[in-house]
């Protein structure tokens, strides 16, 4: 069964919230404290930051480095989700730029997507491997419950002529080059949305550490498939970032509202019960480290 906001383990979890390019800080977080993790992945991409926001705690993360010096394959995505949960974190935020595939969504707008398609190639994209297999199901790879309480967070802080968009398909790209022309309408004829390079990648891992996971998709850019628009720019890029920006820190506060009455349940929170598919007996001793602050749970149910 899907744990819910009663199970203690949800009680006392923590929100994490994944800031990329444009947003390396909460200004709204208060009382921080700073942690360095080393996992069995490696470094997280920067230390983790710890704090309350409206009074829930709250873990940030700059995902490119607070520098931003990492392209986004370079990203430490495994090290940077298991870090988040070895902190408490079970649910996540990811704020991000991508570009627009579609006229109704304008530079300036905020989408939260339902639905991703992936086109990375050089990235790992599991901590499963090395003696030890699941498979997790990624139907729908980002949580409904916190992304309808994202996107209700988001509609009440709306900067004025900027607009909400609920739904829609992410795809996402290799990078860190932006589209070719043929590309962008190759990735419209798929009936994508927006375009970015980062939160497939994450959506896959938060699933297998089981944490619910929503993104806050800032459009930046009408990617280059627009006649009537300029080709992409870091400047322009980068302009539009500052303008939303402005908005995020608003929002998180009016999540963390939601959260100190409730804390929602996700079938996330229970995305290994099923999926484990080797016995625990036959699992090497070092992957079974790595692995255990997902998995310890479930060994014991696994049949030899």
């Amino acid at each position: 069964m899907p744990q819910t906001a009663s199970d203690p383990q949800l009680d006392s979890a923590r929100v994490g919230v994944i800031g990329g390019s444009g947003l390396y800080s909460i200004n709204s977080l208060e009382s921080i404290r700073e942690v360095q993790i080393e996992t069995p992945f490696g470094s997280p991409s920067d230390a983790l930051r710890i704090g309350t926001l409206n009074g829930v705690e709250v873990v940030f993360l700059a995902r490119h480095g607070r520098q931003h010096h990492l392209l986004p394959s370079e990203v430490p995505y495994r090290a940077n989700v298991w870090a988040l949960r070895s902190l408490g974190v079970r649910w996540l935020i990811s704020v991000s730029a991508v570009g627009s595939l579609r006229e109704h969504l304008r530079p300036r707008d905020m989408v939260v997507p339902h639905q991703f398609i992936d086109r990375t190639r050089q990235r790992p994209q599991s901590f499963f491997g090395n003696g030890c297999v699941a498979h997790v199901s990624l139907a729908d790879p980002f949580c409904p419950t916190l992304s309808e309480w994202l996107a209700a967070a988001a509609a009440g802080e709306m900067p004025v002529g900027h607009h909400l968009h609920r739904g829609g398909t992410y795809l996402c790209m290799e990078g860190p080059a932006f589209s070719t022309r043929a590309e962008s309408e190759l990735y419209r004829s798929w009936g994508c949305d927006v375009i970015g390079m980062t939160n497939h990648t994450e959506a896959r891992l938060a699933r297998e550490a089981e944490i619910a996971y929503a993104s806050l998709s800032m459009v930046t850019d009408f990617d280059c498939w627009h006649d009537d628009h300029d080709a992409v720019t870091v400047e322009m890029v980068v302009g539009n970032l500052k303008a939303n920006a402005t908005a995020t820190g608003p929002i998180l506060e009016r999540l963390m509202d939601s959260f100190r009455e409730e804390r929602p349940g996700s079938p996330a929170h229970n995305a290994l019960e099923h999926a484990l598919m080797t016995s625990p007996d036959a699992v090497p001793a070092e992957t079974r480290k790595r692995l255990d602050l997902f998995t310890s749970p479930y060994w014991g149910s696994i049949q030899s």
